[in-house]
């Protein structure tokens, strides 16, 4: 209990001093922004590190909380926060769908590169690349795929279903490698032990490895259910999928101009929704209490 109650006061120091950071920098800073290599008389030059402290470009924290209970677009609109709760309750619920997917191909691939030492050196390599094709190029080409599908007529393929995949593209690398290092976890001795006993594959994996495997798939499970939120938002975006989180921050960014507040409502939306995947999944952690011996990350 100790051990959550500092890591809860670390986490609330953590968005404190991001408050007082900005509305600091909001202060002090350069009206113009910081910028570095500016040529004197030239606008435009120069690369801007810092952005510019106005209204416009940096509200305060104030007006960005307060702006969520205001109307939506005026008149006898709802407050802004209803939209946001509405879309992001769609891209968890898409998310969660793309975790699911993803721990389930990352489970299945962790397994067969510990059962078989060709198949690490084979696919680990590709896992690993993988996640370097950028998101907003890999997006349209699932959305493609799936329309096409859809088209056919053999299989329904809804729209946001291109984005849970998507999601679950960035949610089974961290599974993956979790699984394959989980599992490789218990000590020489104790697998010896197994020997000893005449254990097969399968009584090893289920009573030895998996146990052993629940410190570091914890954390990669959490891991996981972060980045399904980050891909299901940029999804939103690449395929311009309606009612989302993710539209709505593109829709609101071309009001930014005239009401700068507006936008940081479904960025907060946005940030709310990591935490509540990530805290749902630690809840599994609960019931695997007896397990997390030795969890390197709480």
């Amino acid at each position: 209990m100790t051990r959550q109650r500092v890591a809860t006061a670390w986490g609330v120091l953590g968005v404190v001093a991001v408050v007082v950071g900005w509305e600091l920098y909001k202060a002090l800073g350069p009206v113009e922004g910081f910028v570095v290599g500016a040529i004197a008389g030239k606008t435009g030059s120069g690369v801007m590190l810092l952005p510019r402290t106005n209204d416009r470009a940096m509200p305060h924290i104030w007006d960005m909380v307060g702006r969520l209970f205001q109307s939506t677009s005026g008149g006898d609109t709802p407050p802004l926060i209803v939209p946001v709760v509405t879309a992001a309750l769609t891209t968890l619920a898409i998310a969660a769908v793309g975790w699911l997917i993803g721990v389930t191909v990352g489970v299945l691939l962790g397994l067969v590169m510990q059962r078989w030492r060709l198949a690490e050196w084979g696919l680990l390599p590709w896992i690993v690349v993988s996640q370097t094709v950028p998101l907003i190029a890999f997006a349209p080409i699932i959305a493609s795929i799936g329309s096409q599908v859809d088209r056919a007529g053999s299989i329904p393929w809804p729209q946001w279903l291109s984005v849970a995949i998507i999601a679950s593209y960035l949610a089974f690398f961290p599974v993956a490698v979790g699984v394959l290092r989980g599992l490789e976890a218990p000590d020489r001795i104790h697998l010896d032990l197994m020997r000893a006993y005449a254990a097969g594959y399968w009584p090893t994996l289920l009573r030895l490895r998996l146990p052993a495997a629940v410190p570091h798939l914890l954390p990669a499970l959490r891991l996981a259910a972060a980045s399904a939120v980050v891909g299901a938002v940029v999804a939103e975006v690449s395929i311009g999928m309606r009612g989302g989180i993710g539209r709505m921050l593109i829709q609101l960014a071309g009001q930014g101009s005239s009401d700068p507040a507006a936008p940081w409502g479904p960025t907060f939306g946005s940030i709310a929704l990591g935490l509540v995947a990530a805290g749902s999944v630690a809840l599994i952690g609960v019931g695997l209490k007896n397990y997390r011996r030795g969890e390197e990350i709480a």
